[in-house]
């Protein structure tokens, strides 16, 4: 069997979380984008044996929401679909469980992607209220709900946000900005460096905008679907390091560096690529996007999920028999500045490969220019379930606009993971 493919790949805007897009469920945006690259690429929606969608927070009224794309968008119902989560990489997970499936020889045409809407993920009511209501709802007469009614006290009714709990880790303890802090203090990463890499990410993403949009379907929304959204809204064409700087330290008030500037945007987005056997490509007609090489997953301690990249980076370049020197462009999630400004450190650092690979040879220096050439998660936002094929995509865009030979896109994972795929052309 031939290299696995991706053949093309789309992706919705990204969105600010309560913004544009709020009233757009996660299987919308998802099926939005599956439509839309079943037309591009021609391809009839009978011959796709399955789709396989990364999502960290399903919508509760969608449960396996790769299913619900699937039928959204039109593919027949006797076709299979599956969710996959391993959070921030749930959409690398999407297209590597789909080459595992090719591979096997259980499919011949998958659709990849993520969606994510975290502007729906939902509030959530403690215990003590939902016992109340679950009893409401059996009570057999009047005198029975009223005296349940009875025992319901004002903070019943708080809410907590199911974001924030999906953002903190229940192992260590910390939400991930507090996992950032803990790299910025390690690795001396001071507010400035973060800042002027926060800066670097919107004004990449500002000039590459027109190159953005050949990765992008636009979205009709708006009550009267009479707003059209072509681009991403997170990018700042006015951002200075001025304002970044009057920011204030988000997640430790008084001692940390970490600002909402200079971290990942809270983003609602979809993504799809169409992946398949090299050779099947070619029989098909198309020109693929590229091939992936290898791809590498690794677990390290959650408290340092930042570092994901670090550990994951030398494994797949070890499985690919290439050096870091030998990729042409570096895509690695923008999750925060310090985070990214810490792997590049580490990378780098002879005596971190000392104490964490057994070798005293670093494992490579990531030349900036190569480095999310485009912008990154902090100008363009993290919808948490679809980074993963959104960096896949515009890194192999890229490649084909460079005529480049090798990319990298790695990204660090909640709970203590990391994940890297090289692409060739």
């Amino acid at each position: 069997m031939g290299r696995i493919a991706i053949v093309e790949g789309v992706r919705t805007p990204f969105v600010k979380a309560w913004t544009l897009f709020e009233d757009i469920p996660a299987q919308r945006l998802g099926a939005i984008c599956v439509r839309e690259l079943l037309e591009m690429t021609h391809l009839d929606p009978d011959l796709a044996d399955e789709v396989i969608f990364g999502a960290v927070a399903q919508p509760v009224e969608a449960s396996n929401v790769a299913r619900v794309i699937s039928l959204y968008a039109g593919i027949p119902k006797d076709k299979r679909a599956y969710t996959v989560s391993r959070n921030c990489a749930s959409g690398f997970e999407s297209i590597t469980s789909a080459l595992e499936k090719i591979r096997c020889g259980l499919d011949e045409i998958v659709v990849s992607g993520g969606t994510e809407s975290m502007s729906n993920i939902p509030l959530i009511f403690g215990k003590d209220i939902t016992k109340i209501f679950t009893r409401l709802n059996r009570a057999k007469d009047l005198a029975e709900k009223i005296k349940l009614f009875s025992q319901m006290r004002p903070h019943h009714f708080k809410p907590v946000a199911g974001i924030a709990l999906g953002l903190t880790d229940p192992v260590c303890g910390l939400n991930m900005g507090q996992t950032a802090e803990v790299l910025a203090k390690e690795f001396g990463i001071t507010r400035e460096e973060q800042d002027g890499f926060s800066l670097m990410s919107h004004k990449r993403a500002i000039s590459g905008r027109m190159k953005l949009r050949e990765e992008i379907v636009p979205v009709m929304t708006g009550r009267d679907y009479n707003i059209v959204v072509e681009d991403d809204n997170g990018p700042r064409e006015n951002q200075t390091i001025e304002a970044l700087s009057r920011l204030k330290p988000y997640f430790e008030r008084h001692t940390g560096t970490v600002t909402v500037g200079n971290s990942c945007q809270v983003t609602d987005g979809a993504c799809a690529v169409l992946v398949m056997d090299e050779e099947k490509a070619k029989a098909m007609g198309y020109e693929p996007l590229g091939y992936i090489r290898a791809y590498s997953y690794i677990g390290l301690e959650p408290h340092k999920m930042g570092l994901g990249p670090v550990y994951a980076i030398p494994g797949v370049l070890k499985k690919a028999g290439l050096k870091l020197k030998d990729m042409d462009l570096v895509e690695i999630n923008e999750a925060f500045a310090a985070q990214v400004l810490a792997c590049i450190k580490a990378l780098d650092s002879k005596k971190f490969a000392e104490e964490n690979f057994n070798t005293s040879e670093p494992v490579g220096r990531i030349d900036i220019e190569k480095l999310n050439v485009n912008g990154g998660a902090i100008a363009l936002g993290h919808p948490v379930g679809v980074s993963g094929s959104r960096l896949v995509l515009t890194l192999l865009k890229e490649m084909k606009r460079r005529n480049a030979r090798f990319g990298l896109a790695s990204l660090c994972v909640g709970g203590g993971q990391g994940g890297a795929v090289i692409l060739e052309r």
